[in-house]
Order: C-alpha cells, then structure tokens, then sequence
C-alpha cells in the first residue's frame, strides 16, 4: 500500500499548503485522535452535513446511526461524501486579529458510502466504533440483542483520497507590529476527559472496572 494518498485537483491543499501532508500514517493518526466527524453529503440537491460517531480501520471508516435514520439512508443514496475530523490544539494570540488564528490538525476524507448489511459484518463495525471512543470496553459488555444490530445502521466509507493539514504555528505578525507593545503568542488547548460518575441504579458493591478507571484523564 502505497504511504500516501495520489493528490488531485479533489484533495489538494491550497491555502496555506505548507501545512499539507497527504501521508496515510498522518491521516490515520489524526482519524484515530478524534471522537466525532463531521460527514457531508448531498440530500434533494441541498449540501447537508451532520455529526456522527465512527471508528476506522485500516482504509475504511465505519459510521454509526439507526437504521431507520434519515442520515442512514441519505448516506447510502450517495455516491460520494465528504468526512472532516478536526482537533484544535490552541490559539494563536497575534499582535492583530487579521493575523490571529488556531493551532489544528484536521483531515478531510473522500469516499464512497456502502451500507453494511450482513449481521456478522455489523457487529465487526460496531466493534470498531465503540473500540474507538471506549477502548477495551466492548468486552465487558453483554453482548448486542439481535434486535439491537438490526435497529443500528452502519456505512461503511472506503477512503479513496484524503488529505490532512496541520498547524503548529507561532504568532506571524507584520514587520511593524513587532514593535507594537502587545503580547503575542499561543494559549494551549487541551481535551480530557474527566472522573467518572456513577449511575443511580448501580448494584450495590459494583465499582468501576479497570478499563473504565483508564479512560478517566485521558487527553484526546
């Protein structure tokens, strides 16, 4: 497989291309921080774009919603769609608000939706997106009533370009405002998440497993 995605006239960069990087190791680094993309299709030749939740493995993005979901459907009636995971990592405080902007990693993906059909199939996706978002919970789980993977929806979205774009960028100010006395530079970002909190109908004695204890502080 080749390490980076072919650039077209489709997913290439053009402002501020020097925060391009089509590398697939890149692109897949920046899908795996995320926990929510923003998935962009056409609906009556209206431009629609709803948040969902997904998991990826390998070239393939899997994407969850109910079946019977409006979302769902649209999907599936496309022949392309366009899926965006954006992280922002801080602010850039410049010394003007025309150069002012937001350290980022986001990726823009390209592909062509297919809904996944057989029972064994889902439960793989299913696996994947909670894997994604809950890392090791899926095991302690029951598992998924029959009824249940029926009523869920999964699309399967096999990336055929992709592009990811990065900023880690200081303050870059004209030459004059340097001698302007305003403090300039970055305010850091972080995403956590924080301690868990228990449901009121928990069993008596039931505490928290290890892998749910793990997922406390963990920085996304």
């Amino acid at each position: 497989m080749d390490e980076h995605y072919p650039v077209s006239k489709k997913n290439k960069i053009r402002q501020l291309s020097d925060y391009a990087n089509y590398d697939r190791e890149a692109v897949q680094r920046i899908l795996d921080g995320g926990l929510v993309a923003q998935v962009g299709f056409i609906d009556d030749a209206s431009t629609v774009v709803v948040p969902m939740i997904y998991g990826r493995k390998d070239d393939v993005i899997f994407l969850h919603g109910a079946r019977k979901a409006r979302i769902i459907r649209m999907l599936e009636q496309n022949n392309e769609v366009c899926l965006n995971v954006t992280l922002v990592d801080g602010l850039v405080l410049a010394r003007s608000a025309f150069n002012s902007s937001m350290r980022y990693r986001s990726v823009t993906v390209f592909g062509k939706p297919k809904l996944v059909k057989s029972m064994d199939e889902k439960i793989r996706a299913m696996r994947i997106i909670s894997e994604h978002s809950m890392p090791g919970r899926w095991d302690e789980l029951r598992a998924p009533f029959e009824r249940e993977v029926k009523m869920t929806g999964v699309i399967e979205l096999c990336i055929t370009a992709a592009s990811a774009k990065e900023s880690r960028s200081m303050p870059d100010d004209e030459d004059d405002d340097y001698d302007i006395p305003i403090w300039a530079g970055v305010l850091p970002l972080t995403a956590a998440f924080g301690e868990l909190i228990g449901d009121a109908r928990l069993l008596p004695g039931v505490e928290p497993s290890t892998t749910a204890k793990s997922l406390q502080g963990r920085i996304v």
